[in-house]
Parts: structure tokens; C-alpha cells; sequence
């Protein structure tokens, strides 16, 4: 069993007690990393290690005392000057993903999500049991790009995870991952995953590149308590949401994410690595939306995003799954309010239970509510949810309509670029403009293509000779 002092990760520098846990290779490699054949780890090599971690600048940290200069391009995509960027990304309320391995490399402009910044998009692809093809995800991935995705996440469970994400970080995208899934894979089973598997594959995925991890650290026994003292009709429904909530149960301990999460934040400082804030308590429908386990898990995360804030981690908080429209609101508002305005980043909200087969429109209506008051990044939603795996037509018409929806909600953030494009639109309509009007279409390539099938010249071929526009103008 380890020592409280081991528990606490880096403390046991701040204590230099070391001969009662130098024995313990597994828990020093995990602290300091080192080679499978590097030499026994010496007192002064620990000191460096942790002298390092204590003075490891991150972006959060540059803000507060100046102003990056990679920071510079990502404010003019924003429209927003850099020291205003800046100031938000130290207050927490904005996050740039980038990791640092991928900031030098990568021709990517990194997103700025949150106050002020443009609603963004994310689109999850991945393999499965039943559907391992790491070439179409491949291509799912860039038909996402090419409508508008500003994110990738790659939800991989099958095949080669690693071959899988490196053919996905090859593309100008910014990349997420849920580490707990290959976590599980390797372990075989969830019962035989312990605390140094999963940080172990947390560290590999920020070591190949990963923008943002998805972890479920607000799931922990108080959650667990909550759901048996307050059941739910669907239980748990994020897939990392119940690997930890399983594990707890067989295991009878903590969830590692929460009681070493200092731990967790010095990994993911060293290489620049968002956290996303899983909500690994969503509700699964609408009956569920009011227990009590969404709730506990709202309060957890807005104390781990505090933590994070004071480690100079950036972080985002998910939510919350299926949602009644008229509760929006209020969710939104909670979540911000516990997580100090933090970013963000969900998955709908699913406005109704019935709409299957248009659950990305579904989401979408819920997502525009959401936004307007206060979302900022949201998650697509296709047409096969709760159905099957997505093809590639899935993923472009469900990206068309979460950009379609994160337009819309920056019409509600009143951005001055997204108001500018509804009035050139305007324009282009009352001159019969039809160029202009396909220009400004948020999918030009299909507004041409739906215009041109009737071949109605100046009009439409709804109202043709009797256009409104046109009558009114050969009047006047």
C-alpha cells in the first residue's frame, strides 16, 4: 500500500522523506517518467524533475505576465485584439488547444473557444467492434473539415489506436481524445484498470500530439452515492462515465482522476494539453435530466476547474446531454456559474427523446438555446445517433447542421462578422444577386446546385414570373 506521502504525487519532493518509498519504482516512473533501462532514480534527479514541473511555463502563465506572440493569428481570426485575448485566456473564461509538440509543426490557426470567440464545432469520428475501418474514419475526418469543423475527436475502441490518431493529427485540425477508452482496451477489462495504466495512456496521448483530452474527473463517490440514492431511468450513458463508475463499484476505490487530479494537471502543464471536463453524468434522456448525479458532478467539476485555473491548466467544462428546452437555461447558467465562466463545450443539449433519425437537428435546436445563453463549443450530433455508427453522409450533414447551428448562436453573441454576412445576404436577395447569394450561403456549393435544377434564369423557380422582388422592382 502506498504511503500519503506517495499518494500525493510531487509532495514527496516537498518532504524529501525518500527511503520509505525509494523501493517503489512503479509509483517514481509514473512521478518521473524515465526508460524501462534508465539507472535507480537519484535524490538529485528528483530535485531537477521537480524544480522543472514548479517552473513549467504555460500559456495561461505567459498571459498573466505578457503576451504570447502565438497568440497573434489566432486573435485576428477572432477579430479580437491580441491583449484582450490574452487577458481571457489568464482569467480562464477562453482556451486555446494547441499542444505544445504541435505549435511549431502544425500549420493549424488554434481555435480560441470561449467568451467573445465564435462558437465552435467539434465532430467525433472513431472505429468500433463492429465497424473497424481506420481508412473511412480517415475520410469522415476530412469531410468534417471540409464543412466546417474547427475540431477533431477521434473515439477510436478497435484496430491500431495509435496508427489510428496518427492519421488523424496528420491533418490541419485540432485534436481530441478520451483516453479511459484504450485505457480499458489494454487492460481487457475494466475491473483490471488501475491508476498507472490510465496515466499512462494519458501521457502517451499528449506525447503523440493531443490538443484536448475528454476525462472524466468530477465522477467520484459522491456521484456513485448520488445515483444509488437518487436512481436514474438510463442509469449512466457516457461510455467514460461508467468505466469510472464501474471501477469504482468493483473496486471499491476513488476514482484516480479525482484524488490524484495535482498529479493528472502536471502532465497535461507539460505539454500544454486542454482538459475537457468530462460529463460523465449527462442525462441519457429527459426523465433523468433533474437527478441528483448531474448535479453532484456539476459541483465537482466546477471545483476541478479552479484547480485547474491555479496550475495555469486551461480547461473546459462538457454538458449535459438530454435536456428539456426550457432547462437550458438554467444548466447553462449553473455550469458557468460553478466553473467561474469557464469554456463551454457540448453535446446538444437534445431537446426531445423521439426524434431518431433527426437527432442532429434535435441537437442543433438545443444547441442554438444553449448558446444563447453562454455555450461556446458545440459537439455534432448525427443522423445516426443512437443508431449506428455514422458513414460519411452522416458526418456531412451533421456537421452542416452544428456549423449551421454555431452561426446562429454567434448571431446571439452579436459578432460583428457573423451580422455582416446576414446583411450582405439581405443585400444579394433584393438585387436577384445570385453569385453574391451563393457566396454568402454558408454551403454555397449546394445552394448553386439546388438553384440550378429547375433553370428558372433571374428567379426562383417557387415563384418564378410572379417573384415578389422582381414585380416590386419592375414597378418601382
Amino acid at each position: 500500500m502506498r504511503t500519503e506521502t506517495e499518494n500525493h504525487g510531487v509532495d514527496v519532493c516537498k518532504k524529501v522523506h525518500f527511503g520509505a518509498f525509494c523501493d517503489d519504482m512503479s509509483f517514481l516512473k509514473r512521478v518521473f517518467p524515465l526508460e524501462e533501462d534508465a539507472p535507480f532514480i537519484l535524490f538529485h534527479t528528483l530535485i531537477s524533475r521537480y524544480k522543472a514541473i514548479l517552473s513549467m511555463g504555460t500559456i495561461i502563465r505567459e498571459c498573466q505576465t505578457g503576451l504570447p506572440s502565438s497568440l497573434l493569428d489566432t486573435a485576428h481570426a477572432e477579430q479580437m485584439t491580441p491583449e484582450r485575448l490574452a487577458a481571457r485566456i489568464a482569467a480562464g473564461t477562453v482556451v486555446v488547444p494547441q499542444n505544445i509538440l504541435r505549435a511549431d509543426s502544425s500549420h493549424i490557426i488554434p481555435p480560441a473557444i470561449g467568451e467573445g470567440c465564435r462558437v465552435k464545432v467539434n465532430v467525433n469520428i472513431g472505429t468500433s467492434a463492429s465497424r473497424c475501418d481506420p481508412d473511412l474514419e480517415y475520410k469522415k475526418a476530412c469531410a468534417a473539415i471540409e464543412n466546417g469543423t474547427d475540431a477533431i475527436m477521434d473515439l477510436s475502441t478497435a484496430g491500431d489506436l495509435k496508427a489510428i490518431r496518427a492519421s488523424i493529427r496528420s491533418l490541419d485540425s485540432t485534436l481530441g481524445t478520451v483516453p479511459i477508452y484504450e485505457a480499458v482496451r489494454r487492460a481487457g477489462n475494466i475491473a483490471d484498470l488501475d491508476a498507472d495504466l490510465l496515466f499512462s495512456v494519458i501521457r502517451e496521448h499528449c506525447k503523440e500530439g493531443v490538443d484536448f483530452l475528454t476525462l472524466h474527473c468530477g465522477v467520484n463517490l459522491e456521484v456513485l452515492e448520488s445515483l444509488r440514492s437518487d436512481p436514474r431511468t438510463m442509469g449512466v450513458v457516457s461510455r467514460g462515465g461508467v468505466f469510472h463508475t464501474a471501477h469504482m463499484i468493483t473496486s471499491g476505490l476513488e476514482n484516480p482522476l479525482w484524488s490524484e487530479f495535482e498529479y493528472l494537471l502536471e502532465i497535461l502543464a507539460e505539454y500544454e494539453v486542454t482538459l475537457s471536463l468530462g460529463d460523465g453524468m449527462r442525462p441519457g434522456c429527459h426523465d433523468d435530466a433533474t437527478r441528483h448525479a448531474k448535479t453532484v458532478e456539476y459541483l465537482n467539476l466546477g471545483r476541478l476547474a479552479a484547480r485547474s485555473l491555479k496550475a495555469g491548466v486551461q480547461r473546459m467544462i462538457e454538458g449535459p446531454g438530454h435536456i428539456p428546452l426550457n432547462q437550458i437555461g438554467y444548466n447553462v447558467s449553473m455550469m458557468k456559474e460553478l466553473s467561474q465562466n469557464a469554456p463551454l463545450y457540448l453535446l446538444g443539449p437534445l431537446v426531445t427523446d423521439i426524434g431518431t433519425g433527426y437527432d442532429h437537428v434535435v441537437a442543433a435546436i438545443g444547441g442554438v438555446m444553449a448558446c444563447a445563453h453562454g455555450a461556446d463549443f458545440l459537439c455534432m450530433v448525427s443522423p445516426s445517433e443512437h443508431l449506428a455508427l455514422p458513414d460519411i453522409s452522416d458526418i456531412i450533414e451533421g456537421t452542416r447542421v452544428c456549423v449551421l447551428a454555431a452561426h446562429i448562436g454567434n448571431l446571439s453573441r452579436n459578432l460583428e462578422a457573423a451580422k455582416a454576412r446576414e446583411v450582405e445576404m439581405g443585400v444579394a436577395r433584393s438585387t436577384l444577386d445570385w453569385e453574391r447569394q451563393f457566396s454568402c450561403a454558408l454551403f454555397p456549393e449546394l445552394a448553386r446546385s439546388t438553384h440550378s435544377r429547375d433553370d428558372a434564369g433571374d428567379t426562383c423557380s417557387m415563384c418564378g414570373d410572379l417573384c415578389a422582388i422582381k414585380m416590386l422592382k419592375e414597378v418601382l
